[in-house]
């Protein structure tokens, strides 16, 4: 049950971050973050197993470096592909954190 959550969690992260980026004014943005940022935490908390967490965490790194990228230059889809990015960054970050603080905490009980 808690692994279909996470699993339903994550397509509806990153269903929302996609369209918030692509739709302009989606939804307020403040709503959009914070939905973003539950859902993330759900992600971290219930998808992500001990296995799992390197590449993971490598993966949320790149995504998040990515986000830094100023895709605006490009004609046409730039303001797009940067929103988006940055929605995908928001839902992101906080499923790392919980994720490197799992880490961290199995680490410590070694």
């Amino acid at each position: 049950m808690d692994k279909r959550i996470g699993h339903y969690a994550f397509l509806a992260g990153v269903l929302l971050a996609v369209l918030a980026g692509l739709i302009k004014d989606f939804l307020a943005a403040d709503v959009t973050t914070l939905i973003l940022v539950i859902l993330g935490l759900v992600v971290g908390l219930m998808n992500v197993t001990a296995k799992e967490t390197i590449e993971f965490l490598v993966a949320a790194i790149a995504i998040m470096l990515a986000g830094a990228a100023n895709l605006t230059i490009i004609p046409g889809i730039g303001v797009y592909l940067q929103q988006t990015i940055a929605f995908i960054v928001v839902f992101v970050a906080p499923a790392a954190i919980v994720v490197a603080f799992k880490a961290v905490y199995a680490l410590a009980e070694r």
